[in-house]
C-alpha cells in the first residue's frame, strides 16, 4: 500500500496564491504518474494536472497558465503551485498516484485538502 499525505490548502482571496504538496510513502514500487484532481461541492471530481515520470507536465485548460505542477522524485512528492486563484477554483484538491507496472498500475488517492477562494 501507498499512503499519500497532502498539505497546503487553505483560504485565500481572489488573485492570491497557494502551494499544495503531496508526499507518497509506503510500499512504492515504481511511480508512473503523479497528479492533482479537484472536486467542488455537488460536482464530479475533475482532473487538474499531472506529471508522468520522465514526461512533461499536462494541465486542464481551466488552470493552464495559472497552476504549475512539479515533482521531487527523491522525496516522492508532488507540488501544485496555484497562482491567480479564482473563486471557481474553490474545491477539495486530491493527490493521485499511479504506481506499478503497466498496463494496470495501482491507483492511490490522498485524503483531500480544502482550497477556498473568496471574491
Amino acid at each position: 500500500q501507498v499512503q499519500l499525505v497532502e498539505s497546503g490548502g487553505g483560504w485565500v482571496q481572489a488573485g492570491g496564491s497557494l502551494n499544495l504538496s503531496c508526499a507518497a510513502s509506503g510500499s512504492i514500487f515504481n511511480i508512473n504518474s503523479m497528479a492533482w484532481y479537484r472536486q467542488a461541492p455537488g460536482k464530479q471530481r475533475d482532473y487538474v494536472a499531472a506529471v508522468p515520470t520522465g514526461g512533461s507536465p499536462h494541465y486542464a485548460a481551466s488552470v493552464k497558465g495559472r497552476f504549475t505542477i512539479s515533482r521531487d522524485n527523491a522525496k516522492n512528492t508532488v507540488y501544485l503551485q496555484m497562482n491567480s486563484l479564482k473563486p471557481e477554483d474553490t474545491a477539495v484538491y486530491y493527490c493521485n498516484v499511479l504506481d506499478g507496472g503497466l498496463p494496470f498500475p495501482n491507483e492511490y488517492w490522498g485524503q483531500g485538502t480544502q482550497v477556498t477562494v473568496s471574491s
